[in-house]
């Protein structure tokens, strides 16, 4: 019996013949010779075409999918902004920014996100609260008070400052001018030197009364000089004797009228400050509670029962705000955006208050009112 040679069994396997035209065809088919030698016909070759089919069709399918979520992935963050207030929330002026952003083309929540912070009149606590805004990366911080614009700028050289505030910011060294402010930081200013024409108004009502006294807050010393320095010539023009009754907190403001009252003061003049806004129930209740005839710098005095307020609209600049805030988030410079002034003026009279003091309002101060409240 012949021995069969390794190399004789597995020839058919290992030896690699010129392929005839037929063999050619039945591979295309899928029928080769089974590896086993039985001579049945086998589909493992179409088999592995269709998988590699099927695999190149997700591969495709999964590159589509990737394509159209690229876009998505690759989109900006939303931008946000920092709104830093010196005193308490006011709605009423935060929507008015708002309106403003949305002239510029921005809509909070939509194409644009806002942190609100308020110092609610704890001026020391401003310098933390715009180092949490600069950790938080914002891409504007809008300062509103003098207090926290100065905290502002003494916090970043960097981040885009947007301010609003009611004295002359050149003087007290926020820009270099109104027209170039400089840096990065410029904003809206509230008419300014309002105070002595808050003493006048005040005057034509009592013109029979020798003293008056301004209230001011001593730990927003830039704002307090300015409107203590007016006031006093406005009064020594007007031959009235002028006392200054400093409040930094609630116990102070009680303590402030206490003094008043010793000092037989005839009328109150309130400066405008964050603080005394967001404490206004109470100096309009004391204010009534002693019988004092007093005029404030801004409206919600009046609606919470002040006598009279006379002051620039602070809406309109928070709207002019808003405005120069989107034009910043568009690639605009601060140092080349002008500081505007907000000129509307707003003169309140509380006629319900005034006959609670028993006060007679001449007709020429009620036909200049702009509002007066029944």
């Amino acid at each position: 019996m012949a021995v069969q040679k390794v190399g004789d069994r597995a020839g058919p396997r290992y030896a690699t013949p010129e392929r005839s035209d037929t063999s050619k065809n039945r591979i295309r088919e899928g029928r080769v010779r089974s590896p086993s030698g039985t001579g049945r016909a086998t589909s493992w070759d179409a088999d592995m075409v269709l998988r590699m089919r099927r695999r190149e069709l997700l591969l495709a399918l999964c590159g589509a999918v990737m394509a159209e979520r690229a876009p998505h992935a690759q989109q900006q963050p939303m931008p946000r902004i920092g709104y830093l207030g010196s005193g308490a929330a006011e709605p009423d002026r935060v929507a008015a920014f708002r309106r403003g952003l949305s002239e510029a083309g921005y809509v909070e929540g939509e194409n644009v996100a806002v942190e609100y912070f308020w110092a609610q009149g704890q001026y020391d606590r401003l310098p933390n609260l715009v180092a949490d805004l600069i950790h938080r990366q914002v891409a504007v911080i809008v300062a509103a008070g003098v207090p926290t614009a100065l905290a502002a700028k003494a916090a970043t050289a960097t981040i885009p400052i947007v301010f609003t505030l009611g004295v002359d910011p050149v003087q007290i060294g926020l820009v270099a001018s109104l027209n170039r402010p400089g840096g990065n930081i410029t904003g809206v200013v509230l008419l300014a030197e309002l105070a002595a024409k808050r003493l006048e108004l005040l005057h034509e009502l009592l013109p029979a009364t020798p003293i008056v006294a301004l209230l001011v807050n001593p730990t927003n010393p830039a704002n307090a000089e300015v409107q203590e320095r007016s006031l006093r010539e406005a009064a020594r023009s007007l031959g009235l004797q002028l006392r200054v009754l400093p409040a930094s907190n609630a116990s102070e403001i009680d303590q402030a009228f206490e003094k008043l009252v010793e000092l037989r003061v005839g009328a109150l003049v309130v400066s405008g400050d964050p603080f005394f806004t967001s404490r206004r129930a109470q100096i309009v209740g004391l204010a009534a509670r002693h019988a004092v005839p007093a005029i404030y710098a801004w409206r919600e005095f009046a609606t919470a029962g002040g006598l009279m307020t006379y002051g620039t609209d602070f809406g309109d600049a928070a709207r002019l705000a808003g405005v120069y805030t989107g034009k910043i988030l568009k690639g605009a410079e601060p140092a080349d955006l002008p500081v505007q002034q907000a000129v509307k003026i707003e003169f309140v009279i509380n006629l319900e208050t005034s006959k609670t003091l028993g006060l007679t309002v001449p007709p020429t101060l009620l036909g200049r009112a702009d509002e007066v409240i029944e």
